[in-house]
């Protein structure tokens, strides 16, 4: 076995009192076995995805209107999505970084995950605005190009900034999962042998770049993780005040604020870490990953989420306290809609899966188990509160004859 073989994968944890033999046969296991349940998993996920394909083919054929949207409402489901997805993505790469950055040594088997996260929400999210489009086709008037005129968009509008960052992001995101994986890859190249197919090994080969495990290719690769790790922590924050932004730089009811940014990258990282604690658990038990994926991670990770439920809940009483203690009639109208009104049953579940079950949970509970509910409550929560942010803004406009309820359709849905 050469160096690479040698070497522990990045996402071990050091101290695991585990043969590198054993650690590397457990990692390759998934790679190299696929059983029944993974092409059940395959055509269930087909199956929907053809579904959603055929829905969204349907929108693009008879036009927008078979949504919910409104005169109103002319943002529904769709942004609520992106908002969500986007904001998942940043807390994946956020606590890799931070903990990289900080030398944290229990982060290994967490990190894989978290940038993985990073890569899939982010590839997830923009796809919301291209089906919001109806006209798909002419999505490349957002990018920055020449014309007679000069440059075609408008610079003062904050959807080009969140083309730019979101872009920017997902490719130095992209490049901060690769750059880690590169002694992985070497190691499937060399451990696997004929058990892959011919081009398999080619592309693992390739991925690989020549790796051999030689101190100065270790150097090299810490180097550039490090500058990455680096780069992509302000840039995170970026992405997502730019999304708040969308909201916050108009004028409209409970929109225009100025915590906005911090209240998103809150939120964002927030829901971040509920998806990297439903993801371990998810691969310990499918994977069979005990030995790697251990109570102390979930239980560290329980503590940033309790650490985060409380900041959040701190943001939500400001951003509703402030319009109440104003009386503006406008922001009153929306805050009643959302204590009192039609979407109080949305806002009293939002608060409560936010706050008071993960904190129940994290406190009395916070084993692998206990972590994982906790989490899901709070994708939950932090979905209504997308939802609440979108749909109880523009149903309860300044002008009062334009108020309208939405609906989302089947094909929303």
């Amino acid at each position: 076995m050469n160096t690479t073989t040698s070497a522990r994968p990045a996402f071990v944890a050091a101290r695991a009192p585990i043969p590198d033999h054993r650690i590397t046969e457990d990692l390759l296991r998934p790679i190299l076995e696929t059983g029944g349940r993974f092409w059940l998993a395959i055509g269930v996920c087909g199956a929907f995805m053809a579904w959603a394909m055929f829905c969204w083919a349907y929108q693009i054929y008879y036009g927008i209107g078979v949504t919910g949207y409104n005169r109103t409402s002319m943002w529904g489901l769709y942004e609520v999505n992106f908002v969500f997805w986007v904001g998942i993505s940043h807390a994946g790469t956020l606590i890799s970084a931070i903990l990289r950055v900080t030398d944290a040594s229990w982060r290994r088997p967490i990190t894989r995950a978290a940038e993985c996260i990073t890569v899939f929400a982010l590839m997830i999210g923009p796809m919301f605005v291209l089906i919001h489009l109806g006209r798909v086709w002419d999505f490349y008037w957002v990018i920055p190009y020449p014309n007679q005129r000069g440059l075609w968009p408008n610079f003062r509008s904050p959807l080009l900034w969140d083309f730019t960052c979101i872009n920017s992001y997902l490719l130095g995101s992209i490049t901060y999962l690769y750059l880690p994986m590169i002694p992985d890859l070497a190691t499937i190249r060399d451990a696997a042998g004929t058990r892959l197919a011919p081009w398999r090994r080619k592309l693992y080969r390739a991925l690989a770049l020549g790796w051999e495990g030689t101190s100065r290719q270790w150097s090299l690769l810490e180097r550039a993780i490090t500058i990455m790790a680096a780069i992509i922590m302000p840039l995170a924050v970026s992405v997502h005040t730019v999304v708040s932004w969308i909201f916050g730089m108009t004028l409209q009811p409970m929109w225009n604020s100025t915590i906005f940014g911090p209240y998103f990258v809150v939120g964002a990282i927030f829901s971040g870490i509920a998806a990297v604690l439903v993801a371990l658990y998810t691969i310990r038990r499918v994977l069979h990953l005990e030995a790697y994926i251990e109570p102390v991670h979930f239980q560290n990770l329980g503590l940033l989420l309790l650490v985060f439920s409380l900041l959040w809940g701190y943001f939500t009483f400001a951003e509703h306290l402030t319009p109440w203690y104003g009386h503006q009639a406008a922001e009153v109208a929306v805050l009643t809609a959302k204590l009192f009104g039609p979407y109080a049953p949305y806002f009293w579940t939002m608060l409560a899966c936010n706050l008071p079950i993960p904190l129940t949970l994290l406190v009395a509970w916070r084993t692998p188990l206990g972590t994982c509910l906790a989490s899901v409550s709070v994708l939950v929560g932090m979905w209504l509160e997308r939802f609440l942010i979108v749909a109880a803004t523009l149903t309860h406009p300044r002008l009062t004859f334009n108020w309208h309820a939405y609906h989302p359709s089947w094909v929303e849905i």
